[in-house]
């Protein structure tokens, strides 16, 4: 079956009405500039797994880490372990509400259970989670290529340390050749699916990633150079417990992936395939995400910065050293830059959705196409060279727009049930979903807001 009969057959199940909305991600693979259609036969179950993965292991795996060192590596894993299962159940009422709501994106799925608002409010929050995902992006990327100074410790960058500090090797003029030569091109690309070697690259480079660092650490454990980490969280007063819930954001973050599964799911050559799919992907990030987390507090301890990769530029006590850190960052930075163009996507989807909601399909208008994709990533380009730490970015998006993307919005339309196919359990898991993330981010909120007031008061 192709995509073009796919089309023809979604819209003749519609309910009285145009089930493939005019900024669907399900358009752009459809047709070409000339409003033809393409000759797409559909995207493969693999290339679907590393496009989905991709849009999962971002940058948000550089602090998990972090959140090891406030949580401690048993409650740090199994909150992993638990926000995986429940990102997987948010996923699969989102699929179950789309299917039976003739629904071919998040926006029109939010459309059907709250009308014009609720998409507009999910686009508005794929908006700032997406954009506030890819400033992380270029400050890590800046960060490895052009150093970073934490708590007054300067942390050299790759370039700095292969060539010296020059105007060209500086973090303005390396983020922007890399969006001129590398995010510029990738964000051409019209369809999910044309990004699914590059996905496939960047699964890879992070896979590359764990191995080393894994490697480094088991090396150091046995010799005995590194002591082994708290394993519970340290709570002496009544701010540490509010100080543990600064790490719930960031891994809410992690697992957000619910803006591509539409996308993803439209391309594919068998739709039923979405939910093997999404467990396969989600059971891949798990097992990358917790070996990063053990291994990367395994071997800074203490010591582990929010951008874990920033810690790769001393002599880690092993032979190549320098080299090893070298490839780490390098690998790592290249994965971030792969990954770029997967949350681009999305953004520049549901900004032109929210901005040009009855225009045509952004994919066969070139100019308007090409205006949102300049401005998107100058924009970004600029709030990364002032956006001084990932882990403020991580808290803002983490504790707002992602936490509505990935629990609320499908808690939110499950409770209400407009099609009357919810379930009793299905209710109660929404109902906790939207407990604990109201709760949880609530009071990450509350903490960062007090650290900064005793911190300007100090």
């Amino acid at each position: 079956m192709t995509i073009a009969s796919v089309f023809s057959d979604v819209r003749s199940k519609g309910k009285g009405k145009d089930v493939v909305e005019e900024n669907s991600p399900l358009l752009p693979s459809l047709k070409n500039e000339n409003g033809e259609f393409n000759e797409f036969n559909g995207a493969s179950f693999p290339g679907a797994v590393f496009n989905l993965s991709t849009t999962i292991v971002g940058a948000g795996i550089m602090s998990l880490p972090a959140t090891m060192k406030v949580l401690g590596l048993v409650p740090g894993i199994v909150m992993i372990v638990f926000f995986a299962f429940l990102a997987e159940a948010s996923i699969e009422l989102l699929i179950r509400f789309s299917r039976v709501g003739k629904s071919v994106s998040y926006g029109g799925v939010m459309g059907d259970s709250f009308g014009k608002f609720g998409r507009m409010l999910l686009q508005i929050c794929v908006v700032v989670n997406n954009v506030g995902v890819m400033i992380v992006y270029m400050i890590i990327i800046g960060d490895v290529l052009s150093g970073t100074s934490s708590d007054g410790v300067h942390h050299s960058g790759v370039f700095e340390g292969w060539f010296g500090e020059h105007w060209w090797t500086g973090r303005f003029f390396v983020l922007l050749v890399t969006t001129l030569a590398v995010f510029a091109p990738l964000a051409s690309f019209k369809r999910v699916d044309s990004l699914s070697y590059t996905s496939a690259l960047s699964v890879a480079l992070a896979v590359v990633f764990v191995v080393i660092t894994a490697g480094i650490a088991i090396v150091k454990l046995l010799n005995g150079s590194i002591p082994m980490p708290k394993l519970f969280p340290v709570i002496p007063n009544l701010a540490s417990v509010w100080n543990l819930f600064t790490a719930v954001p960031v891994l809410v973050t992690a697992f957000i992936c619910h803006f591509n599964v539409h996308s993803i799911d439209n391309e594919l050559e068998d739709s039923s395939q979405i939910k093997p799919v999404v467990r396969t992907s989600l059971a891949l990030c798990s097992t990358v995400y917790i070996a990063t987390s053990f291994f990367g507090y395994l071997l800074f301890g203490e010591s582990t910065l929010h951008d874990v990769l920033a810690n790769f530029d001393e002599n880690l006590g092993i032979p190549y050293s320098a080299v090893l850190n070298d490839v780490v960052r390098v690998s790592y930075a290249v994965h971030l830059m792969l990954v770029f163009p997967m949350i681009f996507h999305a953004l520049r989807l549901n900004l032109d959705g929210l901005l040009f909601p009855n225009a045509r399909p952004l994919s066969t208008d070139s100019f308007r196409f090409t205006v949102i994709s300049v401005t998107l990533l100058s924009l970004v380009f600029l709030a990364a060279n002032f956006v001084p730490s990932i882990w403020d970015a991580f808290q803002f998006t983490g504790a707002t727009a992602a936490v509505c993307i990935g629990f609320i919005f499908p808690a939110a339309m499950t409770i209400r049930d407009p099609h009357g196919i919810a379930t009793l359990r299905d209710k109660l898991l929404s109902v906790l979903m939207i407990v604990l993330a109201v709760l949880s981010n609530g009071i990450a909120i509350y903490s960062d807001a007090s650290s900064l007031f005793n911190t300007a008061n100090a």
